[in-house]
């Protein structure tokens, strides 16, 4: 721009004024509170649902926005939202999330349902969309928003499969015509011999069981052979091997996720033995996938979905370091091939100290809870730019509180239960 000086030396513009100095006058005089309620509430739908909960405290127009229909409506609108993660410890009466957006932690206020006496034990086991599916005790699921702190209780599941051990929970959620609805499914059985279950919230039912067949092209019984002089051997997520049924600890004992495609929904789950069993609900039959290493190797392991496929994230030691890294598996060629790895200089600082890892997926992003006996750290993967981020601790009110795993959600206000 061209500048000349006046008279007295200051210095002054030759460009011609424009409207633009009118347009920013008009902008300088406007207000959010000149617009009719269906614009200004549109526009508060955009916003993330940290800065919106903020912006409440502004003025009472803007808190009563978020008790309006018209409001939840336009919310409903917006595809997506930045996932947070719903962190999960033994005997964590409060509900504690890691915004990925602002990248910080926060405290949410636990829903009521969860404070009752006989809901004091609930954990985490599901989360889809806005939804996080606990269970309590007894064996009855509860589904919240935990956003809002609304809850609802799912029907006792009757005639469960006796003696049958529960392998999977997994959620789904759907929305049309702006209804929300969700379903839990449970596989339930040991190999070769599995079932499932469905609550439908439209319905607000359990289906009845549905038995489970083995695929019979799946030719992965020829990699891996789990019996040997009569001793069936389990693998611990610890990556221990040990010769009896194994319980793994509540808060991550089952570790299973559902991808829908095709309008089919699987529902993939780690077995007692470490191989991948995917359940096809559609057609009724799963199959096994050959495992990534062999059995006697020390590794953790767990499956999550990212972007509508299911992923296995491997933290395992060879050559006195160890490696954390990111597996697909390839149809086609019926091989699993690697999609992204950790910096050797951020892993190999784990080797020897029996480190077991808990995921989630959220989109291109892998949330990654890392605890032993010696550490318990937490790591963010970007899988698009294969950029690994240490998170730093979790403090509350001046305490470290440390995790065992975590559920990704997306924080909706509409979400109703």
């Amino acid at each position: 721009m061209e500048h000349t000086r006046d008279w007295n030396g200051q210095s002054r513009s030759l460009k011609r004024k424009s409207q633009e100095h009118g347009d920013h006058k008009l902008l300088n005089n406007f207000s959010l509170d000149d617009l009719n309620e269906d614009l200004f509430e549109r526009i508060l739908s955009w916003l993330p649902t940290s800065t919106f909960f903020r912006l409440t405290s502004v003025a009472k127009r803007w808190k009563s926005v978020a008790d309006s229909a018209s409001f939840k409506l336009a919310c409903s609108s917006i595809p997506s939202r930045d996932p947070w993660f719903f962190m999960v410890a033994p005997n964590l009466n409060q509900s504690i999330i890691f915004d990925s957006a602002e990248r910080t932690w926060k405290r949410l206020n636990h829903p009521p349902l969860l404070h009752q006496e006989f809901n004091k034990g609930c954990m985490p086991v599901a989360a889809s969309g806005g939804l996080i599916c606990y269970r309590n005790s007894s064996g009855s699921f509860i589904v919240s928003n935990p956003v809002t702190g609304t809850c609802s209780e799912i029907p006792l599941l009757e005639f469960s499969p006796q003696n049958q051990p529960l392998n999977a929970i997994v959620m789904s959620t759907n929305t049309k015509d702006q209804q929300l609805s969700y379903k839990i499914v449970l596989v339930f059985g040991e190999l070769p011999n599995l079932v499932f279950r469905v609550y439908n919230s439209s319905s607000g039912s359990w289906e009845g069981e549905t038995v489970l067949r083995r695929k019979v092209d799946d030719c992965s019984m020829q990699f891996d052979s789990t019996e040997d002089d009569n001793v069936v051997y389990f693998l611990s997520k610890a990556g221990i091997v040990v010769a009896s049924n194994m319980q793994r600890s509540p808060s991550k004992q089952y570790s299973s996720v559902i991808t829908g495609k095709n309008g089919e929904e699987i529902v993939y789950f780690l077995s007692s033995t470490g191989t991948i069993v995917a359940c096809n609900l559609k057609s009724k039959c799963y199959i096994e996938y050959p495992r990534l290493l062999p059995l006697l190797s020390e590794y953790s392991i767990d499956v999550v979905e990212c972007n509508g496929e299911m992923l296995v994230v491997l933290l395992s030691e060879f050559l006195e370091t160890a490696s954390l890294r990111v597996w697909k598996y390839d149809e086609a060629k019926r091989g699993w091939h690697q999609i992204a790895a950790m910096p050797a200089s951020m892993s190999h600082g784990w080797y020897g100290k029996k480190v077991d890892i808990n995921c989630v997926g959220a989109g291109n992003q892998i949330f990654i809870c890392l605890n032993s006996s010696e550490l318990c750290t937490y790591v963010l993967c970007d899988l698009v730019s294969n950029n690994w981020v240490e998170l730093p601790n979790c403090c509350i009110n001046g305490e470290v509180i440390d995790f065992m795993s975590s559920f990704s959600f997306e924080p909706r206000i509409e979400a109703s239960v």
